[in-house]
């Protein structure tokens, strides 16, 4: 199967391994030696299903036609399901909330899975910054009448070590408190971006709290240079991009501010993808950050992104974050053909 699919804003495209194969790509059918073998295909994997086909780039289009790809699963059988998450630069990443949701959706509709039983996902992936698999336990379910999926997120960590996050390129605050940091890069760029929280759920976010909605960046303004290659150098991993400082394996960008009572706005700037509409794991890592700054209690947080809006739950145990879930919909688009 080969589709693509939309999830707030977030697009991928779901093909199996054997359909790379058929493609003339050499991806193996084992999905730890396929991450861990990536720079072998990952580049031309993203080259015939990521592309435009020729003619076909509206005006003023992206330069690829989706967020990323969702390769798998990699056992068609039954749950765990083992994928892997391909950034549109060719690396791997270690989860997408908007990822995985479409990937439970494409699960569904070819019967591969129930709509009520829950399963688990396991994303593989070439970061020596955390483990592998990531895995995510999901539970399919109807909100305002909505089929969709809960995605079992975990519990976060905290602080530059949870991130990778080089002290050299931090500015600590007056009380010397390591969980809101200034990243001096950020700073650099515009001087209300000067309180940052460093998260980790399964993939690195940096989370910078700004008192107002008009200090967040625009959407627009994300994809425009110079703000975009600055803000590329601090978020994308070692390579053509950046250095690899202050995070030695990249992170992803947000930018939040309150709009009400356990409601946020958030702006996104994706490791290894850029500016995005909106991104699941990243309404996690910004809810999580509001927490801990005491904006929002537990319970249910809505994060508001250009692409729409993300449901998360916020679960408390004796005053600490134990765990957060969030709830997503997917759905299938018409307008996807292989590019030649």
């Amino acid at each position: 199967m080969t589709a693509l699919y939309d999830a707030r804003g977030n697009r991928y495209v779901v093909a199996s391994p054997s359909t790379l194969r058929s493609l003339g790509i050499n991806i193996s059918q084992n999905a730890e030696l396929a991450a861990a073998t990536r720079k072998v295909w990952a580049e031309e994997a993203v080259s015939a299903l990521c592309h435009w086909p020729p003619g076909q780039r509206p005006e003023n289009a992206k330069e690829h036609r989706c967020d990323g790809l969702l390769i798998g699963p990699f056992q068609e059988t039954s749950s765990p399901f083992d994928l892997l998450i391909v950034n549109t630069d060719g690396t791997l990443a270690e989860r997408s909330g908007n990822g995985l949701t479409i990937f439970s959706q494409a699960l569904t509709d070819s019967g591969q899975i129930g709509t009520t039983t829950p399963f688990m996902l396991r994303v593989h992936h070439d970061h020596s910054s955390s483990p592998s698999p990531v895995a995510t336990m999901v539970t399919p379910d109807t909100r305002q009448g909505l089929p969709g999926f809960w995605l079992d997120i975990g519990t976060p960590a905290f602080g530059p070590e949870a991130v990778q996050a080089k002290r050299s390129g931090m500015i600590e605050n007056a009380q010397g408190n390591v969980q809101f940091t200034g990243v001096k890069l950020l700073i650099g760029l515009d001087p209300r971006w000067c309180l940052s929280v460093f998260v980790r759920i399964g993939n690195p976010h940096c989370v910078t709290l700004v008192p107002e909605a008009e200090a967040l960046p625009g959407f627009r303004q994300l994809h425009e240079q110079p703000l975009h290659d600055a803000l590329a150098h601090i978020a994308f991993a070692e390579g053509a991009h950046s250095d690899g400082d202050p995070f030695a394996s990249g992170v992803n960008l947000q930018w939040a501010a309150m709009s009400s009572a356990n409601t946020l706005i958030a702006k996104v700037f994706e490791r290894g993808e850029g500016p995005t509409a909106s991104s699941g794991t990243s309404a996690c890592a910004v809810a999580a950050a509001a927490w801990l700054a005491g904006w929002v209690s537990g319970g249910m947080v809505d994060v508001v992104m250009p692409g729409g809006s993300a449901p998360v739950n916020l679960i408390e145990n004796d005053g600490n974050l134990v765990q957060i879930v969030l709830f997503g919909t997917a759905s299938r688009l018409d307008d996807f053909t292989l590019t030649p």
